[in-house]
C-alpha cells in the first residue's frame, strides 16, 4: 500500500510572512499615486488609448491562448485525480492531484466574486484616459456609476499565478521540479499581469494582491491536504524520527 510523502519542513515565517508583508505594502501603497503613475506610463495620449489596447499578441496570444492552456492545464488534473481512483500507477499521487485541482479552482474562482463585491473600476473606464467614470482608490469609497467597476483583484492575472499550485503539489516528493515550476507560475503571472498594464485593463496593485490571494490559496490547500496529512502519516518501513 502506498504511504503519504514524507513533508519537507515548512517555514511559516517565510511562506505566510512575505505574502503578508506584502499585503501590508499594498495597503501602504494607496497612499501614494503609485497606481496612477505607472497606467499613464503605458497611455498614448495622441491615439487617446494604452498602447496595447488593440494588440493582437496582447489579446489573442496572452489573454486568450493562455488563459485556454491554463483551463487545459485544470481538466488534464481533473481526469488525472479522477483516474487516480482507480488507477493502481496513481494511487500514490491521489492527495497531490486532489490538492492540485482544489487549488487551481480556488484560484481561479474567487476573482468574479471579489469584482462584485468591491467594483473597482479599469483604468480604461476612467476619465484620465478616456473614459467616463471616477477614479476611487480600493479603500475608497466608490462614486455613483450606472456601470460598476469589476477590476479588482486582476483575473488574469490569477491564470497565472493559479500555478503556484504545482510548486506546493510538488514541494515533497520533487523538489528541483517544484522550484522550476516556482519560476514558471511567478514568470506566467508577471508577463499576463504587464500585459494586462499595457491594455489598461488593470492598475499594478491589482495583480500584486491576485498573487497575494493565489500564494496563500496554494499555501493553504497544501497544508490542510498534504502537509498536516503528511505529518500524521509515517511512511512504511521508517520510524517517526527519521
Amino acid at each position: 500500500m502506498h504511504s503519504a510523502a514524507r513533508p519537507r519542513p515548512l517555514n511559516l515565517w517565510l511562506y505566510l510572512g512575505i505574502p503578508l508583508a506584502i499585503a501590508a505594502g499594498l495597503l501602504l501603497l494607496e497612499l501614494t499615486s503609485w497606481d496612477m503613475d505607472l497606467a499613464t506610463l503605458a497611455f498614448d495620449p495622441g491615439a487617446g488609448q494604452f498602447i496595447g489596447r488593440h494588440s493582437y499578441w496582447l489579446e489573442t496570444i496572452l489573454h486568450d491562448r493562455v488563459k485556454q492552456a491554463v483551463i487545459g492545464l485544470g481538466l488534464l488534473a481533473v481526469l488525472a485525480f479522477i483516474a487516480s481512483l482507480v488507477w493502481p500507477r496513481l494511487f500514490a499521487w491521489r492527495r497531490e492531484l486532489g490538492c492540485l485541482v482544489l487549488s487551481l479552482a480556488l484560484s481561479t474562482s474567487f476573482v468574479t466574486p471579489l469584482k462584485q463585491l468591491t467594483a473597482v473600476q479599469c483604468p480604461w473606464s476612467l476619465s484620465q484616459f478616456g473614459g467616463k467614470e471616477t477614479y476611487s482608490k480600493l479603500l475608497e469609497a466608490r462614486p455613483a456609476t450606472d456601470k460598476p467597476g469589476m477590476c479588482w483583484p486582476g483575473g488574469h492575472a490569477a491564470t497565472g499565478f493559479s500555478l503556484f499550485a504545482l510548486f506546493f503539489v510538488l514541494r515533497d516528493r520533487r523538489p528541483r521540479m517544484a522550484r522550476a515550476a516556482l519560476l514558471v507560475a511567478t514568470t506566467t503571472g508577471v508577463v499576463l499581469s504587464l500585459g494586462r498594464m499595457l491594455q489598461g485593463a488593470h492598475f499594478f496593485s491589482h495583480n500584486v494582491w491576485t498573487a497575494v490571494f493565489c500564494w496563500l490559496i496554494g499555501l493553504g490547500c497544501y497544508y490542510l491536504v498534504l502537509y498536516r496529512r503528511g505529518v500524521a502519516c509515517v511512511p512504511v518501513g521508517q520510524n517517526s524520527v527519521a
